[in-house]
């Protein structure tokens, strides 16, 4: 009966708790933030962000994640 179980394909709402839970898991939350043109100037100016990136989601993500583990790490 497991075999059978496992056939059954997972929804997408299955996959978003599962990636949910394994972040609660290592510690982490998925937040939502809104950052101001003069902050993505910050990053820009601490080298953490290219200023032909500056539109770009991705590399300001990444260059948040910079800044968080640059400034903010214990």
């Amino acid at each position: 009966m497991s075999d059978a179980i496992s056939l059954v394909p997972i929804s997408p709402a299955g996959h978003r708790m599962r990636r949910h839970r394994k972040r609660r898991r290592d510690g982490l939350q998925c937040l939502t933030m809104e950052l101001r043109e003069t902050e993505i100037g910050v990053l820009i100016g601490k080298g953490l962000l290219q200023e032909c990136d500056r539109s770009d989601p991705n590399a300001i993500t990444i260059a948040l994640y910079e800044f968080l583990d640059r400034y903010l790490r214990a």
